[in-house]
């Protein structure tokens, strides 16, 4: 298993476009098409889309993005679209995703990571902290956790 960086991986981008959209049909892929490709030579340090690689197959992903359509525009970065496959659950993927993604924060000089999610339990065993609320432009709200870098 490997943790591929788009953005030091170019060749990567259309299977992270493809991948990406089909794990959140419910959202247009080209947003998440625009995001992507965009990250490709961005001249700031986001940002940032990784794909989790295992077998030679693409296995999981997640992204470190300015805002993750959530209320709270003065947190940043924000991990997000964090998905392992089924196959691959259990081994800890996610969180090595999301500690890749905590690493390239930390060299870009940010103190802390967030996300936004629905889930109880899992994210404070890797260290993240329950901060508050947030609230979606679609009516809904998620819970915003911290993790210090």
């Amino acid at each position: 298993m490997k943790i591929v960086s788009v953005r030091e991986n170019p060749e990567f981008a259309d299977e992270a476009v493809r991948y990406v959209s089909a794990c959140w049909p419910e959202v247009p892929p080209v947003l998440y098409e625009d995001c992507i490709r965009h990250a490709v030579g961005a001249a700031g340090p986001l940002p940032h889309w990784y794909l989790l690689v295992a077998d030679g197959e693409i296995g999981g992903c997640a992204g470190l993005i300015t805002n993750d359509f959530i209320s709270r525009m003065d947190l940043w970065p924000w991990a997000c679209a964090l998905y392992v496959d089924e196959r691959l659950r259990g081994h800890a993927y996610g969180r090595s995703l999301l500690e890749r993604a905590a690493a390239d924060a930390r060299r870009a000089g940010f103190r802390t990571m967030y996300l936004s999610t629905d889930h109880v339990g899992l994210y404070e065993k890797w260290g993240f902290r329950y901060i508050g609320q947030g609230y979606h432009p679609w009516n809904e709200e998620s819970r915003i956790y911290g993790l210090g870098l």
